[in-house]
């Protein structure tokens, strides 16, 4: 392969490429060499999710962590939510080969070190691609005593300890449908339904399939949440859930098939948190709607905010103690697991809300509602770092901070606009009192960003 800097793969919080032409067995040996000396330990975990690709990716890093002296046990199949879970309960560094809700072209690897503390850009990614990127151009030597392959299956463990998480003696029957998407899920929700007599499940799309024949594994976006409002609808299920691809994700819909955003939805277990710790800190992050925080202070906590992304809001929790961190992307994070994201955990809290309250979800969500939201915009800039200034300048008498690209408050609405880490676009998120001036606002800031392109 040419020479690369592989700059193009490794992103702010993960790997993630096509596959073959970005990302390959090659590259996936030489980061497997990466990972073992930069994680320092004598174990590593791997597993997988359903792409095709992974079989031949998993193997390649697992020769070239072995090469290095260090044992792999392979978890083989597994949600995300699943790896790190094992990262936690036995103390071993992880690595999980998933492209989550990117199309069946793509592969990649989510890591994360022992007792499930993230890797990002800041934490160890950067130190693991240089390490691969000289291994790519000069492949070193097997150690004398080259690590083991082994095998072994915690889905049932971890089952066990997503169901933990269920106030079982107060749980009410639910009838539930999930729509995995042939994702992940598939195999991790019914292991864990199957042990909550009250829950009656159906699920859709539950073959593993990296093809992803049905739909995009990516609920994020509302078409993709269609076939299970649908089936919500049709079925008379009180509660719908929507997984992406390597299932660590989670969007709720309620028995009128209306979903609930991940604001809502983090505000909702926010409030279920505190009420079982009462004073608690709770990480959101900035894109969230203005009613978590205002949630959380209502319910007794201390609302901090936080950067957008995984290894952001695990540091913030090991720094601060908080318990719950949620965003707006549908990514939920609990103490309780070793401070990682879980879909399925968080679906257990949205059980445990519902039978508490003894009320529908379309009721136990009207509090935790309060604002209206653009979602996320996506606009193509040549130079996105000089339209944030000309932004900036534009609303220069507002409060604003560059915590995570530019927040502006302007009292009774806001906004961030931030750029992604891989492309020249610009993401704007707006929030304003009711819909009306939403819209109107949105096209004010669009006509900012869009001046001159």
């Amino acid at each position: 392969m040419a020479p690369s800097d592989l700059t193009n793969i490794f992103k702010a919080y993960d790997v993630r490429g096509t596959v073959p032409d970005q990302f390959n067995v090659d590259i996936a040996r030489a980061v497997g060499v990466g990972f073992a000396r930069f994680a320092k330990a004598s174990t590593i975990l791997v597993a997988r999710d359903m792409r095709p690709s992974g079989v031949e990716l998993v193997a390649a890093f697992a020769e070239g962590a072995m090469s290095q002296g260090v044992n792999v046990i392979d978890l083989g199949l597994a949600s995300t939510d699943l790896l790190y879970f094992a990262a936690g309960s036995l103390d071993a560094p992880g690595a999980m080969f998933t492209a989550s809700h990117n199309p069946a072209q793509y592969n990649g690897i989510k890591f994360c070190l022992s007792g499930a503390r993230p890797v990002g850009v800041d934490s160890g990614l950067n130190d693991i691609r240089e390490v691969a990127v000289r291994e790519l151009a000069q492949p070193s030597a097997s150690v004398a005593s080259r690590g083991q392959l082994s095998q072994r299956n915690l889905l049932d463990a971890f089952a066990d300890h997503v169901v933990s998480f269920v106030d079982q003696d107060q749980l009410i029957p639910l009838k539930v449908v999930a729509d995995t998407a042939n994702g992940m899920g598939g195999l991790v929700v019914p292991a864990v339904c199957e042990r909550l007599p009250q829950i009656q499940l159906e699920v859709m799309f539950g073959e593993l399939d990296g093809t992803f024949p049905n739909h995009p594994a990516d609920p994020i976006q509302p078409a993709n949440q269609k076939d299970l409002q649908a089936r919500v609808l049709s079925g008379g299920f009180d509660v719908g859930l929507a997984f992406d691809g390597d299932a660590d994700r989670v969007f709720v819909v309620d028995e009128k098939g209306i979903g609930l955003s991940g604001s809502t939805t983090t505000a909702l277990l926010a409030a279920a948190v505190l009420r079982k710790n009462p004073g608690a800190k709770i990480i959101h992050n900035l894109i969230c709607s203005k009613a978590v925080p205002e949630v959380i202070t209502e319910y007794g906590g201390v609302p901090i905010r936080s950067q957008v992304g995984h290894s952001y809001i695990k540091q913030l929790m090991a720094e601060t103690g908080a318990v719950f961190g949620g965003e707006h992307s549908a990514h939920y994070y609990f103490l309780n697991n070793y401070r990682a994201d879980s879909g399925l955990i968080a679906a257990m809290h949205v059980f445990n809300e519902m039978s508490r309250s003894g009320e529908k979800l379309s009721q136990v969500r009207i509090p935790f509602e309060r604002y209206s939201a653009s979602g996320e915009i996506n606009t193509q800039v040549n130079d996105p770092l000089a339209v944030i200034e000309r932004v900036g300048a534009a609303f220069a008498a507002f409060p604003s901070d560059r915590l995570d690209g530019l927040t502006i408050d302007c009292g009774s609405w806001w906004f961030n606009l931030r750029p992604p880490n891989t492309e020249p676009l610009l993401r704007l998120n707006l929030e304003a009192n009711n819909r009306d001036e939403c819209d109107q606002h949105v096209s004010e800031v669009l006509a900012l960003i869009t001046q001159n392109a």
